[in-house]
């Protein structure tokens, strides 16, 4: 390959990695209920589901340092919006209950699953008519941070993520899954990794000349 195909092909593949990272970028500016630190250290993330009649939530999904985490973990919704949850069947038995105990907000709804169960398939839905926030646990994993949290309506304090505020320390709450970010800093790396291969090329690679006798 000639240096000036090879600069030119090396500059299309770094378009296309920048415009996938910019992409995986955008949820900076996005905007997030406020669950006053409790959802902290959970895995899970947080969705705008807004504008759903019905949303699902997985029971048993891969975080928390095994599948025992609700994902989404945290979630807002329009009221009257049905929420189900499912189980996965991993991560033992699980159930959905209104935090009573550690909740740092009222909780302004009532649910509960009732007894932890491991099935998968399994559901359970509550309607959410009224506005306002509540969180919500799987009782036998709540020492590994197995929370979950509700907000319901447009009346409910909001954190403005705006892009020069920063991320988040945990992952989990970036707004869309981790995988995604990760898509990133493989996507910078790419980019560094070409510049570096065109440079190398530029200076050492094969010439117009390269291979030719001297009387040719």
């Amino acid at each position: 390959m000639k240096r000036r195909e090879f600069v030119r092909t090396a500059g299309g593949a770094t378009a296309a990695v920048a415009a996938t990272t910019a992409a995986t970028g955008t949820v900076a500016a996005e905007e997030g209920p406020d669950f006053e630190g409790y959802l902290d250290g959970v895995d899970g993330g947080i969705r705008d589901l807004r504008g759903q009649d019905e949303v699902v939530v997985d029971v048993g999904a891969e975080g928390n340092g095994g599948n025992l985490a609700f994902s989404p973990a945290g979630i807002w919704i329009d009221e009257g919006t049905t929420v189900r949850w499912v189980w996965t069947g991993e991560g033992g038995a699980h159930n959905v209950v209104v935090d009573e105990e550690n909740a740092d907000f009222d909780n302004e709804h009532s649910f509960d699953s009732g007894d932890p169960l491991d099935e998968e398939g399994y559901e359970y839905e509550h309607t959410f008519e009224e506005g306002g926030r509540s969180g919500y646990v799987c009782t036998p994993h709540r020492g590994v941070n197995m929370f979950g949290a509700v907000a319901v309506g447009d009346d409910v304090p909001v954190l403005e993520a705006g892009p020069d505020d920063g991320w988040p320390e945990d992952p989990g709450q970036w707004g869309v899954p981790i995988h995604a970010h990760w898509v990133g800093v493989a996507s910078v790396f790419g980019i560094v990794l070409t510049f570096v291969f065109t440079f190398y090329m530029l200076k050492y690679g094969e010439s117009a000349h390269t291979g030719h006798g001297g009387n040719q």
